[in-house]
């Protein structure tokens, strides 16, 4: 019993993350809109808000990282058994730690 509530917890761990990404990645995305439109009204715009855009960018890319993560670590489940490694408690304490440290 006590391996099938690491199992169930281990899925609430990466449902969360899961919903946290795509929070992020939706929101994100929005902004990064809102930045290309404000952009395209000057080209001294640029300069202004470039660092912002960048900031976003870099957003969307730690997303993807912890989007194949979450990949890597469901095939793991799939193809072995359903203990968690120590790197894969690892991986996951990193993907919250990183959502609550970019909250």
């Amino acid at each position: 019993m006590a391996g099938r509530d690491k199992v169930g917890s281990l899925k609430e761990y990466i449902d969360e993350a899961l919903k946290n990404i795509r929070n992020d990645r939706e929101i994100t995305t929005s902004l990064l809109r809102d930045a290309m439109l404000y952009l395209s009204g000057a080209e001294d715009r640029h300069e202004k808000i470039g660092q912002v855009v960048a900031k976003y960018v870099e957003t969307l890319q730690r997303s993807n990282e912890q989007l194949v993560k979450l990949a890597s670590l469901a095939q793991k489940r799939e193809s072995t058994s359903a203990e968690m490694t120590s790197t894969d408690r690892e991986e996951i304490f990193d993907l919250i730690q990183n959502k609550k440290e970019t909250a």
